[in-house]
């Protein structure tokens, strides 16, 4: 459904994207996450023929972007991080003239604003000015208006920014519900809305693919690191001088301090021997107080750190 091959971006000196290649298949929701600045909304905006490459192809069902930008819109719903309202208009005012902008045919207009109302669940506020809306229904608007065509494909940049948890609930399952019907990419830098909606995901890192493949995939893809858990009473200096000695310690960072036990997060590396056993030597060893051995493996955010830290 989509192709993307060998795609750069330069803005002067600067490289915003460097050579990535992906593919989109029909019917999936693909998760395209990245920190800030990592180069997914220039990406985005590549796609959505806002922008043209430095370098690379894109293809969005069979169209070149390029080549062939009116048959690629036509075939996107496009929702930027920056919700393009007309915040004087009332919701209905506004549906009617997006229909109108798409050129959607006088016969389907009624049928098409009628269908994606509904879907959007917007009935409630149809007579509201949208300056008078809540960002949730703001973020709903601004939905309606990148589906209204019935395109093939929709491309959401950011879809929950800004939105308070009630909100962000709405609209990820209004995405899982999209998710049946379109093809989509999401992209992010909010980890829980990838396992959340996601069937496959990308990780962008300074305009480059550092990973690809499914949420389980991935962390197959980091197997051998997992987290170990350790509330530790003993003098703070004394367990960060012991704990880079053993072997099966990646890193570790101190997460909490209660009743004189220091609570530590600390990354695994594949060893001989098994972590805790080490752990529980060196506390013998160092006459600490242990209160907690707990093992973990690596969460969607502890790779999505790992591979752009």
């Amino acid at each position: 459904m989509i192709e993307v091959r060998n795609l750069s971006k330069r803005y002067g000196i600067t490289q915003a994207v460097r050579d990535v290649s992906f593919e989109v298949k029909r019917g999936e929701v693909l998760g395209f996450l990245g920190p800030n600045g990592a180069g997914k909304t220039t990406t985005m905006k590549i796609i959505t023929c806002y922008i043209p490459p430095t370098d690379g192809t894109v293809s969005v069902a069979g169209f070149d972007i390029l080549e062939n930008p009116l048959d690629v819109r036509k075939r996107i719903g496009y929702l930027p991080e920056s919700t393009p309202l007309y915040t004087d208009l009332m919701v209905e005012e506004y549906l009617y003239f997006i229909a109108q902008m798409r050129q959607i045919p006088l016969s389907l207009r009624q049928q098409r604003i009628k269908k994606i109302i509904e879907t959007c669940s917007l009935k409630e506020v149809l007579k509201k000015d949208i300056g008078q809306l809540s960002k949730g229904f703001k973020q709903r608007v601004g939905l309606a208006q990148a589906m209204i065509h019935d395109p093939d494909i929709l491309i959401l940049d950011e879809p929950t920014s800004g939105l308070d948890p009630n909100q962000i609930i709405e609209i990820r399952q209004l995405i899982k519900k999209l998710g049946k019907e379109k093809t989509i990419i999401l992209s992010t830098h909010i980890l829980p809305e990838v396992s959340a909606t996601c069937d496959r995901v990308i990780i962008i890192n300074e305009g480059q693919l550092v990973a690809s493949g499914t949420p389980s995939e991935l962390q197959e893809q980091a197997a051998g690191d997992t987290i170990l858990y350790s509330s530790i009473k003993a003098l703070k200096k004394d367990i960060e001088s012991v704990l880079p000695t053993l072997d099966f310690v990646k890193e570790f960072r101190l997460i909490d301090t209660q009743d004189s036990f220091l609570r530590y997060k600390i990354i695994t590396q594949k060893t001989e021997s098994d972590p805790g056993e080490q752990l529980f030597s060196a506390a013998v060893k160092n006459n600490w107080i242990l209160s907690e051995i707990h093992k973990e493996n690596l969460s969607m955010e502890d790779i999505f750190l790992k591979l752009t830290s």
